[in-house]
């Protein structure tokens, strides 16, 4: 039973997010107890690839989502060897691709490698403009090894800089200085801000960039007119929310940004901009999915990738970045695109795949109550809100149900 065996029935939906079902000739997403995948199918050169989201879809907070552990069984042959090349995308930034590696291995059983896992900030490997300016670094976790991992040298923590500057932080009464300390007379500006992840602390992160923002990169001196353009700003994970082990979704790092341009959109009357945007959704994203996917098939002497499968649990970030993209595939097909996006392509060459599917899982932050059409965009501001990016190619319970949809149309269901 190959592709010419599946077919896609359209159902009615609460919301026009999310339309489709797939079912395969002879089962529906379902599969029998007691037989192995692994075992019984069709052992080909694969030609598509899968970026799974994380937190969601494979687990919630640090707990393994139970089927999960089936979908990781059915991504291996009998050596631990995965059969198809496979990335896990994820918005988050607060540990390293190591770390997060060794994580997934742990809980799913698979040898996941590091060139595997792709942060939000992954992609600023290929920023190499400003990886030789002195950066002002936000977020948390390992964030001045990752930083130096993706080739930024000269980066200055916001605890380094209200060292240097104690009389910035006012908002906490304990933590304002009890005397006036000399002013700093030697800290070099700062030429530009990476924000990585949302902070701990976001009264001082937001109050210190503004900081920074306003006086040009040297917070100890002021400026009497706030600079505009002001200093290029970096910025990974547009997530507005995400989920854990709570019932309802926590604030991400994309609350964090629409707290950041808010304020400065109201002391200067005017819009932050951005140099570059990292994280799903974003196309450059997906384009560095697709260079670690290439180099995978191409390690393995398999065909090139000309499908992939984007599987994730938010319609905002995986569903409409995986649309996105293969959007841009579609025109760049046929020579149409317009976009700017040279920063890989001038590195890595254009993109191989075809298309790029959307597959949305039910187990993590989607809800179908929070599918309704009058439902607000939670997206990031600076990507225009097109409803049609946000309609998943196929909506199924969870990870193993959307490997077994995937398996029966690539001809690799059982033998």
């Amino acid at each position: 039973m190959g592709l010419h065996n599946c077919f896609t029935a359209v159902r009615a939906a609460p919301g026009r997010w999310l339309r489709q079902r797939t079912l395969c000739r002879g089962w529906e997403l379902q599969g029998s107890p007691g037989r192995s995948y692994t075992a019984g199918l069709t052992q080909t050169s694969p030609t598509f690839g899968f970026l799974f989201d994380i937190d969601g879809v494979f687990i919630r907070g640090h707990k393994v989502i139970p089927a999960a552990l089936e979908a990781a069984r059915k991504l291996v042959d009998s050596h631990g060897h995965f059969r198809m090349p496979v990335v896990f995308v994820t918005n988050a930034g607060n540990c390293t691709p190591h770390v997060k590696a060794q994580e997934l291995s742990d809980l799913l059983g698979l040898q996941v490698d590091p060139e595997q896992v792709i942060l939000s900030s992954s992609p600023l490997k290929f920023f190499s403009k400003f990886h030789n300016k002195r950066m002002l670094l936000s977020g948390q976790g390992p964030m001045v090894d990752n930083a130096r991992n993706l080739g930024f040298q000269n980066v200055v923590t916001i605890d380094e800089l209200r060292t240097a500057f104690p009389v910035l932080d006012m908002v906490d009464l304990e933590r304002r200085p009890k005397t006036m300390p000399p002013l700093t007379s030697d800290f070099p500006p700062i030429e530009g801000v990476l924000l990585f992840g949302e902070p701990v602390r976001w009264e001082t992160n937001l109050q210190l960039i503004m900081d920074v923002l306003l006086s040009n990169g040297s917070p100890g001196t002021g400026v009497a007119v706030a600079p505009y353009p002001h200093l290029p700003v970096l910025a990974s994970n547009m997530d507005l929310l995400w989920m854990a082990e709570a019932k309802m979704p926590r604030f991400g790092h994309g609350t964090f940004l629409l707290c950041l341009e808010n304020i400065y959109r109201k002391v200067t009357g005017k819009e932050l901009k951005y140099a570059g945007l990292m994280g799903k959704p974003t196309i450059t994203t997906y384009q560095y999915a697709e260079v670690l996917i290439r180099k995978q098939a191409e390690r393995r002497a398999w065909a090139p990738i000309r499908r992939l499968y984007a599987i994730g649990d938010n319609p905002v970030s995986d569903i409409y970045g995986a649309n996105l993209y293969n959007r841009y595939l579609q025109k760049h097909g046929k020579g149409q695109v317009q976009e700017s996006y040279e920063i890989i392509e001038e590195k890595q060459g254009p993109p191989a795949a075809e298309r790029c599917v959307s597959i949305l899982v039910r187990s993590g932050v989607y809800s179908p109550s929070r599918g309704q059409t009058d439902t607000p965009f939670h997206g990031h501001r600076d990507f225009v809100f097109d409803p049609s990016l946000l309609e998943a190619s196929h909506v199924v319970d969870d990870i193993d149900k959307a490997l077994q949809l995937v398996f029966c149309e690539e001809g690799w269901d059982r033998v």
